[in-house]
């Protein structure tokens, strides 16, 4: 999933970098090394839960108006409004198509549209 995500961001253009972490732990590990214009997380992650990455995030002065999306498998309302009463942006249901996801990205972050030639 992570490199599907990937995939679809890197079509956003060269302004685009990404970094991966590949567990709640290792996410919060990444966070201080730069600053970053947006988090993608998943809800159902080992060490800590995407849920929990969201509080952390948003409970943080630093990151805190970070744009933050998650993806999940887990779909019902409540996990949804959980999300987002957390402090999430946006909320979106596995399976999705990269251009949701493009879509998502774009209106949180209007900078990272492509140059049209």
């Amino acid at each position: 999933m992570r490199a599907m995500i990937g995939a679809a961001l890197e079509e956003l253009g060269e302004k685009v970098e990404i970094d991966e972490a590949e567990s709640g732990f290792a996410a919060l590990r990444l966070l201080p090394r730069r600053s970053y214009d947006l988090i993608v997380t998943d809800i159902n992650m080992p060490d800590i839960n995407g849920l929990e990455l969201v509080s952390f995030v948003k409970r943080d002065r630093r990151y805190e108006r970070t744009p933050l999306v998650i993806v999940s498998t887990e779909g019902s309302e409540r996990d949804r409004d959980k999300g987002l009463a957390l402090g999430a942006n946006a909320y979106l249901v596995k399976p999705f198509a990269a251009a949701e996801l493009r879509r998502l990205v774009l209106d949180l972050l209007p900078d990272a549209r492509p140059a049209r030639s």
